[in-house]
């Protein structure tokens, strides 16, 4: 996976990343640490497009739902603890309240499917294009 990063501006500043590949357990903690290193730099809203990618694991979950805590300054779950950061991530979306500092672009059919199944789509606002997501900021 290839990560790209830049800046944007909506009504805040957004930073967005561009993942180019599938995101599984090969990657995720890479989406993680890119998301991480954005966050210590400043940002506090990301817009991740996911244009570029095709398939997206369980990992790749976890990691969406680690950005999300990690926006909101909370502690991210240790992925070794494997089925209670699942746990973490069922609580939150089992909340029902969409969370604002994440958002999600240009998901691909596949990956539209695992957000639905995982029940992400009810968490994570997504945009057909990084234009109306930015100004949903």
């Amino acid at each position: 996976m290839t990560i790209t990063t830049r800046q944007a501006e909506g009504s805040v500043p957004v930073t967005i990343l561009c993942l180019h590949g599938d995101l599984d357990a090969s990657n995720y903690l890479d989406v993680i640490d890119a998301a991480r290193e954005a966050y210590d730099a400043g940002a506090r809203h990301i817009l991740l497009d996911m244009s570029d990618v095709p398939f997206m694991s369980s990992s790749g979950l976890m990691a969406l739902h680690s950005i999300a805590l990690l926006m909101r300054g909370e502690e991210t779950p240790d992925p070794e603890y494997g089925w209670s950061a699942f746990h973490t991530m069922s609580r939150d979306t089992e909340q029902g309240s969409v969370q604002t500092q994440v958002k999600l672009a240009s998901v691909q059919p596949r990956v539209e499917r695992a957000l639905r199944m995982a029940r992400f789509d009810q968490y994570f606002e997504c945009y057909a294009n990084q234009e109306e997501a930015v100004a949903s900021f």
